[in-house]
């Protein structure tokens, strides 16, 4: 009897031992994810405010030549 508890106990720690390494690899895999979306919003974030930048200064021009051909069609 001793024996086959033996058995079932050692059988059941390998399972659990299998369960934990398969956490640690799944985690150290999330971890590697969560790092590269991190990169990936921040490059986003740079790029849009890039972009916001170019958007306000384009509507600052358009403005001034929509001035300037209001200006010129009052003269």
């Amino acid at each position: 009897m001793a024996s086959d508890d033996t058995r079932v106990e050692s059988a059941d720690l390998k399972i659990l031992e299998s369960r934990i390494d398969e956490l640690i690899e799944t985690c150290r895999r999330l971890k590697l994810e969560n790092s590269s979306l991190k990169s990936d919003q921040n490059n986003l974030n740079e790029q849009h405010a890039r972009l916001m930048e170019k958007t306000r200064l384009a509507r600052a021009r358009i403005e001034t030549m929509i001035d300037r051909l209001k200006a010129l069609e009052r003269s």
